[in-house]
């Protein structure tokens, strides 16, 4: 399956709710899960992102589906990217004319 990088901020409402954060944590798994996805890892970051959340989905809908889902609690603000892998970074360079 695709692996997808979410990169999280937390809103105001988020920030100001941070002890629940944990279990919004186990609910972005649940909503990953609910789309045919597997979570692969979770980082608390600094700098321009708070956070980062990896998981792998079966196609970009189920992606986007899950992290439209897990921003409208509104706790969060996402960015996702779809990432390859070293094997496909190749293929790609290798098409390459």
């Amino acid at each position: 399956m695709p692996t997808y990088i979410t990169l999280v901020n937390y809103t105001q409402h988020g920030i100001q709710n941070m002890a629940e954060s944990p279990e919004r944590l186990e609910a972005a798994k649940e909503v990953t899960e609910a789309h045919g996805g597997e979570y692969v890892g979770f980082y608390l970051t600094f700098g321009q992102y708070d956070a980062v959340y990896i998981a792998e989905f079966p196609d970009d809908e189920a992606a986007a589906q899950a992290m439209l889902t897990v921003a409208a609690g509104g706790a969060v603000e996402t960015e996702t990217l779809k990432a390859f892998t070293e094997d496909e970074y190749r293929d790609v360079v290798a098409g390459l004319d």
